[in-house]
């Protein structure tokens, strides 16, 4: 009982930090452009995160690592069509 105790509230803050309208919407742009990129021959999601980069600099720091979750799984996808 003392799991719950200690890691639910963490978990639900988690969440509802996550999916916000504006962190949904950088994961939808994050998987959509790394779905994109992933496609191409040769650029994995790892050159595909190296390359939008730039564009999380002037994000909110949790909106930033979730639209580059979201470029790396949807490069990773991407990839496995190609």
């Amino acid at each position: 009982m003392e799991f719950f105790a200690e890691y639910f509230p963490n978990l639900t803050l988690g969440f509802s930090t996550a999916v916000t309208p504006i962190n949904l919407l950088y994961c939808f742009l994050g998987v959509f452009v790394g779905t994109l990129i992933g496609v191409l021959p040769g650029i994995g999601p790892l050159a595909a995160i190296a390359m939008l980069l730039p564009i999380t600099f002037n994000l909110p720091p949790v909106g930033a690592l979730i639209m580059l979750a979201g470029i790396y799984y949807g490069a990773q996808y991407g990839g496995s069509t190609t």
